[in-house]
């Protein structure tokens, strides 16, 4: 899809977006105000000051509300009043290693959060496409080498996967119950979920992700502690899911019986990274660096191995990856640097690079 049509789409439309404080929903507002949309999100606080939202000036492109997705009252009255044309649902409790310390919450902020939007959703009585994000995490991983499609079997072995899951339950449950594609013409609405690999980027300061703590080790000159070296993952700049969830809320308008499905976007599947290959790419775009890899004995269960297919966005959505993994890391490393010391820039260097990917898309 080229960038005029999505512009077509979203210019002077009412966007409601969950998670917009948060490292991909900030890039997501960011590409939204290019695009000339009227965003309103709705969050918790950023993680800390530090966070892309904070020091891009992400708060001066929509109107924030910050409140728990938890509160279905709260969220009901903010939809309801807005009167959104789009509806993308990105917040959660985002971290797997977070959500063993932490597994009531994560069930209930991901599936009831979920319910929450989706009810809110059942009540407007006009058109409006939804787009609701997961993960890649939500298959029954058997860590085989075969790349998951979005009819393979749901499951979760740690509680932030096993939510995750859940969600994509709830969302097929309301879509047949309620938004069924078969009664398009009665309720008018289009609902969609969206699966992502691994996803790097500038602004992003989260604990227990490999690009904030590589970053935190080579700007105080440490060497980079790296768990589960050899674990290989879907890695994907930050851009590549956001520009895939636009093109699928624009499909929706144009068609919303037809894509009212489950989707992945993920990299190519010769383009998937170890953990250590990552770092040492990482390390090569900073221009120095060192690592080493301590002893995760007692560490909690991670998968090692992780693959989407992406032939039906591919095929269907006319969505491909932009950047190889390579590119991905040296975009990332780069906002990093060029921000160090310097975060007045961070909002200069983000759109810089959110025009830069849009001429990608173009050519």
């Amino acid at each position: 899809m080229e960038l005029q049509q999505l512009e077509k789409t979203y210019k002077g439309k009412k966007v409601f977006l969950t998670g917009h404080t948060g490292f991909k929903g900030a890039w997501m507002v960011a590409c939204l105000h290019q695009l000339g949309a009227e965003v309103k999100g709705y969050a918790l606080d950023p993680y800390t000051p530090s966070d892309l939202y904070n020091v891009a000036n992400i708060e001066g492109y929509c109107k924030s509300v910050i409140a728990d997705i938890r509160d279905k009252a709260r969220v009901e009255q903010e939809i309801l009043s807005y009167q959104p044309d789009f509806v993308f649902h990105l917040a959660a409790q985002p971290l797997v290693r977070l959500s063993y310390d932490i597994p009531v919450e994560t069930f209930d902020v991901n599936v009831m959060g979920t319910a929450h939007v989706l009810d809110a959703v059942r009540q407007l009585e006009k058109p409006c496409s939804v787009v609701l994000i997961t993960t890649d995490k939500v298959y029954e991983n058997k860590e085989w080498i075969f790349p998951y499609r979005e009819n393979d079997r749901l499951g979760g072995y740690d509680p932030y996967s096993a939510s995750k899951g859940a969600a994509e339950i709830v969302i097929q449950s309301y879509r047949n119950s309620f938004f069924n594609p078969l009664k398009i013409l009665e309720h008018q609405k289009g609902i969609a979920s969206a699966r992502a690999g691994n996803v790097i980027g500038g602004g992003d300061w989260a604990k227990d992700r490999i690009i904030p703590d590589i970053v935190r080790a080579l700007s105080k000159g440490e060497s980079i502690e790296i768990r589960s070296p050899h674990a290989t993952r879907p890695w994907q700049h930050v851009l590549e899911p956001v520009f895939g969830y636009l093109i699928l809320g624009s499909k929706l308008k144009e068609d919303p019986a037809k894509f009212s499905e489950a989707w992945n976007f993920g990299p190519y599947i010769s383009d998937q990274l170890s953990v250590l290959d990552l770092a040492k790419i990482a390390i090569e775009a900073w221009g120095e660096g060192t690592y080493t890899t301590p002893s995760q004995i007692d560490a909690p269960h991670e998968a090692n191995l992780l693959m989407l297919d992406i032939s039906k966005s591919s095929n269907q959505l006319k969505w491909k990856p932009q950047y190889s993994a390579h590119q991905a890391i040296h975009k990332t490393i780069e906002w990093y640097k060029k921000t160090n010391g310097a975060e007045d820039l961070a909002k200069t260097i983000t759109q810089e690079q959110i025009q830069d990917f849009f001429k990608l898309v173009l050519q």
